[in-house]
């Protein structure tokens, strides 16, 4: 059938200015502005569905709304300081004071000394600990995460909030609602409700909402906070390491910090904003708990991240932490899809001198994710970058050390969808004694992986060769 002329210009005279609008609002962003201009302009209809589905960082203007209304209640410098000033009496060298003061601006929690902090890299073990810190609640249990599974760990978690309850404690679960999309429609959630937990869906989907909002901006962030005082985050789902919807690429690996001290209320402040976003609810007095300062404990900080902060902060402190490194950075990460800057940074450490390690699964769940990673190694491989692929099954621990000085763990993948798009949770460490923990656990990482030869990467078929760079072409979308 052909198109009356009248059609098709509009159809082109479309193209164009969304093109436009592609460069005005992404114009700071050259690659992703590239990406979507050729999309737009290259393939017709289909280009232009796809820039309005999911082009734009819209989570809602009725969201949008409430989540300024609650940081205006509550991120504020008075909220964020501790009762203890013990807290802020930091002893940072200069290069983990300028991570901090870079952080604080993006994300406006500040660093705070005395954490206890407990680092755990064992799925079973973490689900175990923490089915015993909930058992141990007396007052209220804060739950969000990702993804619930319906399989042994999530009836272990769904068994101990029901026994909280039952012993009068206040149970808030805040699950996404893709990632959990079978747990809200199942009989467990129905349980769970009727038990008394209070069950909410995070960024829910629907056809209306799609009208006013970018259905795939999620809620990624994995957050455990019991009686104010206790909080676990990390990369750590609510499932098995079987991780049951992709079992072939099992066993899930993940990591996760046991907190306790003055950076569990910040924790806290970060679940309370993101409960307001769906409920409404004043969580004022779970505020006011100040969690005991521990006077041999560590100085660490939380950093919240998500399309409503309207920067780059994950990637900006990345990116710092990296041109701060003199000796050795590790990374590990399932989805290496970096923006420009942050592979940059890395190439340019590793030609300066700095030991660099990657670690990322050998086989991923994602096939256009992998091959786009690996559009990346050629310039990594050629400045002295030593890559590591992971074979004892889908490394999703999030983690970063830097000169043993400062180290991260995060639910943020390394790709612009954490960077850019996803709600993410991070704490940075700045001690010595806990880099060294977390080291240790990224060299198990290590001796589990096969390194990646230059030479035999350089000799690689040309159609693989082919499929990566098409790939790497996407990447600025992923």
């Amino acid at each position: 059938m052909t198109l009356h002329p009248s059609l098709l210009l509009a159809e082109l005279a479309l193209r164009l200015f969304v093109a436009c609008l592609v460069l005005v609002r992404k114009g700071r962003r050259p690659t992703v502005a590239m990406a979507w201009i050729i999309a737009v302009i290259a393939i017709p209809v289909a280009g232009l569905i796809a820039y309005f589905l999911v082009g734009e960082n819209n989570f809602g203007r009725r969201r949008a709304t409430r989540h300024a209304g609650i940081l205006r209640k509550v991120d504020r410098p008075e909220v964020h300081a501790p009762s203890d000033p013990r807290a802020r009496a930091l002893q940072l060298d200069p290069g983990q004071t300028q991570l901090a003061r870079l952080a604080e601006s993006v994300s406006h929690g500040p660093a705070l000394a005395g954490n206890a902090l407990e680092l755990s890299g064992d799925s079973a073990a973490n689900i175990g600990a923490m089915v015993r810190d909930i058992d141990a609640a007396h007052a209220h249990v804060h739950l969000l995460t990702y993804i619930y599974l319906l399989d042994a760990s999530g009836k272990r978690i769904a068994q101990a909030l029901l026994g909280a309850v039952k012993r009068g404690v206040t149970v808030r679960l805040l699950v996404d609602g893709v990632g959990s999309k079978a747990f809200l429609r199942s009989d467990l959630r129905r349980a769970l409700e009727a038990g008394g937990v209070r069950v909410a869906e995070a960024l829910p989907v629907s056809l209306l909402r799609l009208i006013v909002a970018r259905l795939d901006i999620r809620n990624h962030r994995k957050l455990l906070v019991v009686d104010g005082v206790i909080a676990w985050m990390g990369s750590q789902n609510i499932a098995d390491a079987g991780f049951a919807p992709k079992a072939r690429y099992a066993p899930w690996v993940d990591c996760m910090v046991r907190v306790r001290g003055p950076l569990a209320r910040e924790l806290q402040l970060v679940f309370v904003e993101d409960w307001y976003m769906e409920h409404l609810e004043d969580l004022d007095p779970a505020l006011n708990i100040q969690p005991e300062f521990d006077a041999s404990g560590m100085t660490a900080q939380a950093v919240a991240t998500g399309p409503n902060f309207g920067n780059d902060s994950m990637t900006t402190l990345l990116q710092a932490a990296v041109h701060l490194a003199r000796e050795e950075i590790v990374l590990t990460t399932p989805y290496y899809v970096p923006d420009l800057p942050m592979q940059a940074a890395l190439v340019v450490a590793a030609r300066r001198g700095v030991r660099v390690h990657l670690v990322v699964p050998r086989r991923n769940d994602s096939w256009l994710v992998q091959r786009a990673s690996r559009a990346f190694y050629g310039d990594l491989l050629s400045a002295g970058v030593v890559i590591h692929e992971f074979t004892g099954g889908l490394l999703h621990a999030k983690t970063l050390v830097v000169d043993r000085m400062a180290s991260v763990v995060t639910s943020a993948n390394l790709d612009r969808r954490s960077f850019e798009i996803n709600f993410e949770m991070g704490v940075l460490v700045y001690d010595a004694a806990f880099c060294e923990r977390l080291r240790q656990l990224q060299e198990t990482y290590v001796t589990r992986s096969l390194r990646v030869d230059r030479a035999t990467w350089e000799a690689r078929p040309l159609g693989q060769r082919l499929l990566e760079s098409t790939a790497g072409l996407l990447s600025p979308l992923l």
